[in-house]
């Protein structure tokens, strides 16, 4: 449970008197979701392609963050099941957790997926990885280790790292970070979670649900960088499972060791609250990986806090060079470095004016309920706006989802005056899932009408995304004008 050093700043080899120099089309610097991507394209249109990666293959999503955390929801999601299966008409039990078990189960997905990601699937792609930091030395070359990497043009997509808040005795004390917290192997008692976004929200359900008292802190609102009226929904299942969340509470001092971890912190109208707990887990953010990269001498601008600067094309101040994913700033998902390769390999390649889609980069809260959106939301909405108009339909009046006895949540659209969907929000069961056909409305830039133009099958959830539509014409039905209309019709035989 210690803080991982991630090695941005080691020091780099020197080059030998002759160095190994290489010349190729595209370099990329880190082997996370997006810099593969690219690598994987590229090649496949038959260009040179070199990867370096100072660290594991896959990077944080395989390593430390999708992957792993995805299996670490499904493990508490079948505890959770085994206690309330009441309700089905099966004899509730109460689970006994096997932490070695646990983890063993995410290593194995791990492991089931890191083939796709390997060194020996890429060098079988025709790609050369080399097994080191990079460093630039001018705005044209890279230095991998012993190697000197001369390419038409350069992908930076080293990805962020958690952060470590400014907080006395925090660098004292044992913690968790996204990067460590999925090598547990023993019972967690009392986890105490600094921070309440999606990362931390997901955790606390998780361990919760695996048996720990969980009591997560937040300086501000829980889900801040949600919608509102969907984020209640997930915070109130959270306090229904026993989740203490606690907001708008500013972190004084930490002290204490593994298994006696002490908190003191100020809530609202300045009381003193301290919270002890065996466990600590920092969930307050994440930083760009740019050190180490000498981007100096590439020309390169970039900010230590908010990433490399880049253009909607995502080209930074060297033209030669691109910057994709957490590195870059802006969200930091899995997907959004893979639309981030699509956008360099249609300009890299082919010399298309390709650029980043942000309306149509969607996020998902994977906690349970799930919390999904894409595109403007309300607020947003109004703001840019004179007039719009917002759909909701309940999963309430689902069919499917009182079978599963999963009622909790709503779909949300957000619509100009002419029906132009500007954005759509889920809270519910498959809230991720069900978001994607709002993430191709937007990208086509259809119209709620067009969402009355498909069938859905019976019974499934996907229906509350058509059912949302007939509320554009709810309104409609008691229209003077088009109830004489339909009645004229109807004289017509």
């Amino acid at each position: 449970m210690l803080k991982r050093n991630t090695g941005q700043d080691a020091q780099l080899p020197s080059v030998s008197s002759k160095p190994d120099v290489i010349t190729t089309d595209i370099c990329i610097i880190g082997a996370g979701a997006g810099g593969l991507s690219v690598a994987a394209a590229a090649a496949a249109f038959g260009r040179s392609v070199v990867l370096v990666e100072k660290h594991r293959m896959g990077g944080d999503c395989l390593n430390y963050g999708c992957v792993p955390s995805k299996a670490l929801i499904a493990a508490a999601k079948r505890a959770r099941d085994m206690r309330t299966s009441g309700a089905f008409g099966i004899k509730p039990v109460t689970p006994e957790v096997n932490w070695e078990g646990v983890r063993a189960h995410i290593r194995d997905v791990i492991a089931q997926i890191a083939p796709n990601d390997s060194i020996g699937r890429f060098t079988g792609l025709g790609v050369r990885v080399i097994q080191a930091a990079g460093r630039f030395v001018d705005k044209y070359t890279l230095q991998a280790g012993e190697h000197l990497i001369r390419a038409r043009r350069f992908v930076i997509a080293t990805g962020s790292s958690p952060v470590l808040p400014d907080i006395p005795g925090l660098e004292d004390v044992p913690c968790f970070t996204n990067e460590t917290i999925f090598d547990n192997a023993a019972p967690i008692p009392h986890l105490i979670i600094l921070g309440a976004g999606s990362i931390g929200l997901e955790l606390a359900q998780v361990f919760a649900r695996l048996g720990s008292l969980v009591t997560v802190l937040d300086a501000a609102v829980a889900l801040a960088r949600e919608d509102p009226e969907l984020a209640c929904h997930v915070l109130k299942a959270l306090r229904d499972e026993a989740i203490d969340i606690r907001e708008n509470v500013t972190v004084e001092r930490i002290e204490g060791r593994e298994g006696e971890i002490r908190v003191t912190a100020k809530g609202p109208g300045e009381t003193v609250q301290v919270i002890e707990g065996t466990h600590l887990l920092v969930a307050t953010g994440r930083k760009p990986n740019v050190s180490g990269l000498n981007l100096e001498a590439a020309k390169i601008r970039y900010d230590k806090h908010s990433g490399i600067k880049v253009n909607k094309g995502l080209v930074t101040t060297n033209r030669r060079v691109f910057a994709i994913g957490d590195c870059a700033g802006g969200p930091q998902f899995t997907h959004v470095a893979n639309h981030h390769a699509e956008v360099v390999i249609k300009r890299a390649l082919f010399h298309l004016p390709a650029k980043v889609k942000e309306s149509m980069l969607p996020r998902v809260t994977f906690t349970d309920p799930e919390l999904a959106y894409v595109g403007l939301s309300e607020e947003e909405a109004r703001t840019a706006y004179k007039e719009i108009r917002v759909l909701r339909w309940p999963f309430f009046e689902n069919d499917r989802a009182h079978t599963e006895r999963a009622t909790r949540g709503l779909v949300k659209v957000v619509l100009d005056k002419r029906g132009r969907i500007l954005g759509a929000g889920i809270v519910g069961k498959n809230a991720g899932e069900l978001i994607q056909v709002w993430s191709l409305a937007l990208s086509k830039k259809l119209n709620i009408r067009d969402m009355m133009g498909w069938v859905s099958p019976y019974p499934t959830f996907s229906e509350i995304n058509k059912r949302v539509a007939f509320r554009y014409y709810a309104a409609a039905a008691s229209n003077p004008f088009l109830r004489k209309v339909v009645s004229l019709l109807a004289k017509l035989g």
